[in-house]
């Protein structure tokens, strides 16, 4: 009699080990996959402002076709394209966005002439398809961002994510500068 207790005993603590290894497995196997649909959504946003900022060298060309003098310009575009490449946070890559955004708008109104030049008007329209590229994967990161943290946050998740190291991400998010809308004029 006593014998079978103790097996009895065991039986119910390797199926509650089992179900705890089920359990916990599972729970890790959906974090993780939701932390890589993260980094994913977070490549392409990179991806879609790095596109961006391979446009700029052909903005700088044709500006520098009409404007050879304005070095200070040029100085300010080349620069905030390499701030976009060096941002490895979403608050550093939007506030180097902010700041490309400025230059452009500046050689914008700059040199009104430069908007008859066919390449201009090609270069803006692809710089204006961008942009909307680009604020279509800042939502689908935050709409993952968003999915991944409400996991992370909820219970029992959020005792296996905080012994594990699942933190929660952080948001594409724009400025109070950034909100104004810039003024372009033509």
């Amino acid at each position: 009699m006593r014998k079978n207790k103790g097996i009895a005993g065991l039986i119910i603590v390797i199926v509650i080990a089992i179900a705890l290894v089920a359990i916990l497995g599972g729970k890790y196997n959906r974090l993780m996959s939701l932390r890589e649909d993260v980094n994913q959504s977070w490549a392409q946003v990179q991806n879609q402002v790095k596109r961006r900022a391979d446009l700029i060298p052909n903005l700088t060309n044709t500006v520098k076709g009409y404007a050879k003098h304005e070095e200070e310009t040029l100085t300010k575009i080349t620069q905030a394209r390499s701030g976009i490449e060096s941002a490895s946070t979403p608050k550093e890559l939007a506030k180097a966005d902010a700041e490309l955004t400025r230059a452009i708008n500046v050689v914008v109104e700059s040199y009104p002439e430069l908007k008859a030049n066919e390449n201009f008007l090609d270069l803006q329209s692809q710089l204006e398809g961008t942009e909307n590229r680009i604020a279509t994967e800042r939502k689908r990161y935050n709409d993952t961002v968003t999915v991944y943290n409400k996991s992370v946050k909820r219970f029992p998740t959020n005792l296996i994510a905080g012994i594990l190291g699942f933190d929660e991400k952080e948001y594409f998010e724009v400025s109070e500068k950034d909100m104004e809308v810039p003024s372009v004029e033509f």
